[in-house]
C-alpha cells in the first residue's frame, strides 16, 4: 500500500499537493473558529452522582451564575468613593439581564476594600440578557470608577468572565508559543540539513498538520465538548510528530540518493522504508492516546480522539504529502555522505556494551531517583493562582484573600434534592446533615419549585462520601466541586487500570509485529515507563513542591492539576514509542542483514542516533512553547513532555536500551515457534534489503529461528 500511495505521489505531485492545501486552509479557515466553542470544564466524570446533580440542576435552567467585584482604596468609607460607587452600581442594576447586586460589603479585616456581588439572568437568549454579555457590560461599567479617582483599583472576575479570560489564555499562549518557536525549529532544521529546501519540508508538512488538525478540533466541538487545554496540546503534537516524521522521512531519502538509479525510486524506497517505520511509530502513539477513551471524563476522551486523530493524520501527510513534495523538489536535496562505521553514537554504544550491567544500575537508579516525587503527588481541581498573576481572576482572588478571607472557598458540597424548598422532610435532611463530623453548615437554597439545594460547608477528607451515606424520602445528589474531585479520584483509581491494559496491550502487539521477537516489546515498556515516572516526579518537584518553580514565573501550588499526570503520561509514553520504533527499525535492519547481536545494536544507534537526537531537540523547543505561557497545567504539561523527550533520546535510547539489549543478546530476537505464522501475518517491519539479500546474509535457518523466530526475514 506504501508502495501504491507513493507511486501515485510521485506520478501526480501537483494533485496531491493541491488536495492537501485545500485541507490545510480549509482547516485554518474554519477551524480557528473553536476558539469560540472551547469549555473549561475538565473535571466532570460522566455517569457519576456529582454528575447527576448537575443534570438535575441543569434540567430546571440551572443556577444563577454570578460575578464579583473588589474596590480597594486607602480609605474605602471615603463619601466621594462611596458616592461614585453607588452611581455605577445604579447603572448596573438598570442593566437587562442582572437581577440582584449584594453590597457594598467593607472589609472588617482591612477595611480597605469594598465587595460586590452581581447575580445574573440564567435564561439569556439575547444580546442584550446573555449573560456572559451582561457580565461584560457590568464589569466594563465598574472599570470606569478609577478614571475618576486614580487611586481606586477595581477587580472584577467570576462566572462567565473567568471562563472568557481562561479561553483568552489559551488563545494568547497559543500564538505566543507559535511565533517564537516557529523559528527556532526551522534554524535547527536548517543546521540539521544543511539547506533550506530539505530543512522546509518538514515545516510544510507541519503546517499542514496543523491547519488539519484545527479543522478536526472545530469538527468534534460539534459533536463533543472541546477543552481550552486541547488546543495547545494537539497543535504541539501535531507540529512535533509532523517534523519527527518528516525529519525522518528526508534523512532516509538523502541516503536513498546515494544508490537510487532516479528520483522516483528514491522516493519510493524511503517511503516502503522510513515510512513503514512512521506508520508504525504513528501507531503505537495513536494506541498510547486512544487509551484516554477509556475514562468517562468528556475533557479526556476528547484529547484522546483528537490526539489519535492528529497523529494519523500526521503520518498520512508524511507518506503521501511529503513523496509528492519530494517528488517536485528532491532533486535540490543533496544525497547525504556515507556515515561512519565507528561515529560517536556507535562509541557511546560500545562503551555501554563494555559495562552493560553497571550503566544498567546506573541508569535505572537515576530514573527512579527523578520518579521518586511523584509518589507523593497530590491531585486537584485547582484554583485561580493557575492563572498569570495579572489575570482578573487571580487577582480577585488573591483581594479575596486578603480582605475577605471567610469568603475564600474552603471545602463542602451541594446536596441537590428533588423536592420544595419547604418540604418538612428536606428541613429533616438539613438537621441530619449539620450534626455529621467536619459540617460547619448547611444553607437552604432554592432553584425551582421542585428542586432544591443544601450549600453545605465543612472540611474533612470524607465529607462527599459522609454526605452520601445520609438517606432521603426523594432523589438526593451530591455535587460540587469536592464532590467531583472525588469522583475523578475513584475514576482513576477504577478505570486507569483497564486504561494501561489497553495501550500496553496495543504496543506489546504492534511492536511484535514490527520486530517479530517477544522480548523487546516488553522491554520497551519497562523502559519508557521509567522515564514516563521520572518526568512525572519532576513536576511533582517543580509545580506542587515549588522547586524552581520561579525559573519559569511559577509557583508551588501544593498540588498538580488533575489533567496533567493522565494527560502527559499519554502523550509521553506515545512519543518514548515513537523513537523506540526509529532505532529498533535500523537494529532490526543491520540483524537482518547479518550483523550480530553486539554490531546490529552499536550500528542502529549509529544510523539513528542523529535523527532522534535532532527530532528530540526540536521536539523539546516546540514543547518549551508551553513554557512561555501563562497557564500553570500547560505549563506542567509541557515540562513533563520536555523532560521525558530529553530523557528519552539520552538516557533511554542511549543508555538503558544499549545495556539491555546487549545483556539480552540474541535473545532480543526471542519468538517462539507457535506464533511464527502470526508474526508472518501482521508484519510491518523495514529494511531496505532485498529478501534475496538477506536471505544470503542471514545465518542458519535453525540459527535464525532462536533468534529472529523464521527464516526468511519477511522485509519490504
Amino acid at each position: 500500500m506504501l508502495r501504491a500511495s507513493s507511486g501515485f505521489a510521485v506520478r501526480r505531485p501537483v494533485l496531491v499537493l493541491l488536495l492537501w492545501s485545500a485541507v490545510t486552509v480549509a482547516g485554518f479557515g474554519f477551524g480557528v473558529g473553536v476558539f469560540d466553542r472551547l469549555v473549561g470544564d475538565t473535571e466532570t466524570v460522566q455517569g457519576s452522582e456529582s454528575y447527576r446533580a448537575a443534570q438535575l440542576l441543569e434540567a430546571t435552567g440551572g443556577r444563577p451564575e454570578s460575578i464579583a467585584a473588589i474596590v480597594t482604596a486607602p480609605q474605602a468609607n471615603d463619601p466621594t468613593l462611596r458616592a461614585e460607587l453607588e452611581r455605577a452600581v445604579a447603572d448596573v442594576r438598570s442593566m437587562p439581564g442582572v437581577t440582584a447586586i449584594a453590597g457594598p460589603q467593607l472589609s472588617t479585616t482591612t477595611g480597605q476594600a469594598l465587595l460586590l456581588r452581581i447575580t445574573l439572568a440564567t435564561d439569556g437568549g439575547t444580546p442584550t440578557t446573555d449573560p456572559a454579555d451582561v457580565a461584560e457590560a457590568a464589569a466594563a461599567r465598574l472599570h470606569r470608577i478609577p478614571a475618576e479617582l486614580p487611586e481606586v483599583q477595581v477587580t472584577v472576575g467570576g462566572g462567565p468572565l473567568q471562563g472568557h479570560e481562561t479561553t483568552a489564555q489559551a488563545q494568547r499562549d497559543v500564538i505566543k508559543a507559535e511565533v517564537l518557536t516557529t523559528p527556532l525549529v526551522l534554524i535547527l532544521l536548517l543546521l540539521v540539513f544543511a539547506g533550506i529546501v530539505a530543512a522546509g519540508l518538514p515545516l510544510l508538512v507541519a503546517g499542514a498538520g496543523v491547519g488539519a488538525t484545527f479543522g478536526l478540533l472545530y469538527t468534534f466541538s460539534a459533536i463533543t465538548d472541546v477543552s481550552l487545554y486541547a488546543i495547545q496540546t494537539t497543535t504541539t503534537l501535531a507540529v512535533g510528530l509532523a517534523v519527527d516524521y518528516a525529519l525522518l522521512m528526508v534523512s532516509r531519502f538523502r541516503e536513498e540518493r546515494r544508490t537510487a538509479t532516479d528520483l522516483p525510486s528514491a522516493i519510493i524506497s524511503t517511503t516502503a522504508t522510513a515510512g513503514r517505520t512512521v506508520m508504525c511509530s504513528g501507531l503505537t502513539v495513536a494506541v498510547a492516546l486512544a487509551g484516554l477513551l477509556v475514562f468517562p471524563n468528556p475533557f479526556l476522551r476528547s484529547m484522546g480522539l483528537a490526539g489519535a486523530t492528529v497523529v494519523a493524520v500526521d503520518a498520512l501527510a508524511a507518506v503521501t504529502l511529503l513523496p509528492a513534495l519530494l517528488a517536485l523538489t528532491g532533486r535540490r536535496i543533496a544525497a547525504a555522505r556515507p556515515r561512519p562505521d565507528r561515529g560517536v553514537f556507535a562509541a557511546v554504544a560500545r562503551f555501554v556494551q563494555r559495562r552493560p550491567a553497571v550503566v544498567l544500575a546506573a541508569t535505572t537508579g537515576l530514573l527512579l531517583l527523578l520518579a521518586a516525587p511523584a509518589l507523593g503527588m497530590t491531585i486537584s481541581q485547582g484554583d485561580p493562582q493557575m492563572m498569570p498573576p495579572g489575570s482578573q481572576t487571580r487577582q480577585l482572588w488573591e483581594q479575596l484573600g486578603t480582605h475577605f478571607p471567610d469568603r475564600v472557598h474552603s471545602g463542602g458540597a451541594e446536596v441537590v434534592a428533588a423536592t420544595s424548598a419547604d418540604d418538612p422532610a428536606l428541613l429533616r435532611l438539613r438537621d441530619t446533615i449539620t450534626t455529621l463530623p467536619g459540617i460547619t453548615g448547611a444553607d437552604i437554597q432554592p432553584v425551582s419549585a421542585a428542586v432544591t439545594v443544601l450549600d453545605v460547608s465543612g472540611t474533612g477528607a470524607d465529607l462527599v462520601a459522609a454526605l452520601r451515606e445520609v438517606d432521603a424520602p426523594f432523589d438526593v445528589a451530591v455535587g460540587g466541586s469536592t464532590a467531583q474531585l472525588a469522583d475523578y479520584r475513584a475514576m482513576l483509581t477504577d478505570r486507569l487500570p483497564w486504561a494501561v491494559a489497553l495501550v500496553v496491550a496495543g504496543t506489546l502487539l504492534l511492536l511484535f509485529a514490527f520486530t517479530g521477537s517477544v522480548v523487546l516489546p516488553i522491554k520497551a515498556v519497562l523502559t519508557n515507563t521509567l522515564s514516563i515516572g521520572a518526568a512525572l516526579g519532576v513536576v511533582v518537584w517543580v509545580f506542587q513542591d515549588g522547586h524552581l518553580a520561579g525559573l519559569l514565573r511559577d509557583q508551588g501550588l501544593g498540588y498538580v492539576h488533575l489533567t496533567v499526570p493522565v494527560l502527559a503520561g499519554a502523550i509521553a509514553f506515545g512519543l518514548a514509542m515513537d523513537y523506540e520504533v526509529f532505532l529498533l527499525a535500523r537494529i532490526r535492519e543491520r540483524w537482518l542483514a547479518g550483523a550480530g547481536p553486539h554490531e546490529s545494536v552499536a550500528d542502529g544507534l549509529q544510523r539513528t542516533g542523529g535523527t532522534i537526537t535532532a527530532a528530540a531537540l526540536i521536539l523539546g523547543v516546540v514543547f518549551a512553547g508551553f513554557l512561555i505561557g501563562g497557564f500553570t497545567p500547560i505549563k506542567a504539561v509541557g515540562l513533563g513532555l520536555l523532560i521525558a523527550v530529553a530523557l528519552d533520546a539520552t538516557v533511554v535510547r542511549m543508555l538503558l536500551v544499549p545495556a539491555t539489549m546487549t545483556l539480552l543478546g540474541r535473545r532480543n530476537w526471542w519468538l517462539p515457534r507457535p506464533l511464527h505464522q502470526l508474526h508472518t501475518r501482521l508484519s510491518v517491519n523495514e529494511s531496505s534489503i532485498p529478501a534475496a539479500d538477506v536471505t544470503a546474509a542471514a545465518p542458519s535457518p535453525h540459527h535464525r529461528s532462536l533468534n529472529t523466530g523464521h527464516s526468511q526475514g519477511n522485509v519490504s
